[in-house]
């Protein structure tokens, strides 16, 4: 996708109007660092006029060597000989005038053509983005959440979505779809050194919705096979073969969770309004902060939200510290279309909890992002930072 960098959203929202659907804005090639650390897809960059020429040069300069597939573009007032030699040297694809449309479209267009050229077509196909659910408690409903937020992003099958039960000793992913998977994720644990896609697809079953499922291990034992580098490898070659990866976690921070955060892009945090529960989330916060795992991508899903009990929505934004995306009510409907194997947002589209899980599913997929949005930056080279 397209990426624009300028401070003024004035200027932001003129070239924005020039890029195809799914472009986005950060204002400072700060910002444009982290933004990109952890996306690949992005093929073209556009430095607006607001990007000083000594900025612009540097970043050209970086991309070339470390992105040659990420183009980058050169928006400017007024382009002398000065600034296409610099621009040329540096590494810079195309400079174009501010205000010439059709020039920057054409710019534009030529960088997804060399993308594709350098990435081949398999290659350039997906870089799906990675949704963990997480909740420090059991019982909050994390995995209800997962499986219709999957079910949610899928769409009736726009988009290809795979969900990754992670839970690895007391996984509830397949039998809440009521499922009964051949396979396993500790099934790949005898070729996590050759892993490939291929070997992967043998291990996932299907949902009459579309929705592919790796399912945790049948047995509790099975968990102690499955190492935090064995979760990334699957994480990661999952990731280029769907448009979402939606991971249900256990609770706590084990080995394989930390793995699977380091790959995150999208944190669902679940809590219900019990002092315990918001207690221990606050807890985990802190600890996602101390740790840099996906520091500003985080999404607060309260579950059971029903102010009777003497907790509100805002005394909990108060106390963690951020706001609250989506509030699912109580609902005995949830749980009878859990029991018969027919999730919520398929049996009841237009139940409030539906709606809901939906809202949070657009937020994710990032049609509420809006041009002066601040993208997370996540840590360096995709891991926890060491002291």
């Amino acid at each position: 996708m397209p990426i624009v960098v300028d401070p003024d959203l004035t200027v932001v929202e003129k070239l924005r109007a020039t890029l195809p659907p799914g472009g986005h804005s950060v204002d400072s090639t700060d910002a444009l660092m982290s933004w990109l650390r952890n996306r690949s897809e992005e093929y073209v960059v556009v430095l607006g006029p607001g990007i000083s020429l000594s900025q612009a040069l540097e970043v050209a300069e970086g991309l070339r060597i470390e992105r040659p597939t990420t183009s980058t573009v050169l928006v400017r007032d007024q382009v002398d000989t000065e600034v296409l030699t610099k621009a040329m040297h540096s590494g810079m694809r195309e400079v174009v005038v501010e205000g010439d449309t059709l020039a920057l479209s054409s710019a534009i267009e030529r960088a997804y053509q060399l993308y594709i050229a350098l990435r081949g077509p398999t290659g350039a196909s997906r870089h799906g983005k990675i949704v963990a659910v997480f909740s420090p408690k059991g019982g909050v409903g994390k995995t209800t959440v997962s499986v219709n937020l999957a079910l949610a992003l899928a769409d009736k099958g726009a988009r290809q979505v795979c969900l990754v039960d992670l839970d690895l000793a007391f996984g509830d992913v397949a039998i809440t779809l009521q499922l009964i998977p051949e396979h396993t994720i500790a099934e790949a644990v005898d070729s996590e050194h050759d892993l490939d896609f291929s070997m992967i697809q043998t291990l996932l079953t299907s949902h009459p919705s579309g929705l592919m499922i790796l399912a945790a291990p049948t047995h509790p034992e099975g968990r102690d096979r499955v190492t935090a580098s064995l979760v990334r490898r699957v994480i990661q070659t999952l990731r280029h073969n769907f448009d979402f990866l939606v991971i249900d976690t256990p609770p706590g921070f084990d080995d394989q969770v930390l793995g699977a955060f380091d790959e995150t892009d999208e944190c669902i945090i679940v809590a219900t309004l019990d002092v315990p529960t918001i207690k221990n989330t606050k807890v985990a916060i802190e600890t996602l902060d101390l740790l840099h795992l996906v520091p500003s991508n985080r999404h607060l899903v309260l579950n059971r939200a029903d102010e009777e009990v003497g907790l509100a929505k805002a005394n909990v934004e108060e106390i963690l510290g951020m706001k609250v995306s989506v509030s699912l009510p109580s609902a005995t409907a949830v749980a009878n279309a859990t029991n018969h194997g027919q999730p919520i947002v398929l049996s009841k589209p237009e139940h409030p909890v539906s709606k809901a899980i939906n809202s949070l599913a657009r937020e994710v997929v990032g049609e509420l992002v809006g041009a002066g949005s601040q993208p997370h930056a996540k840590r360096g080279l995709f891991r926890r930072q060491k002291k």
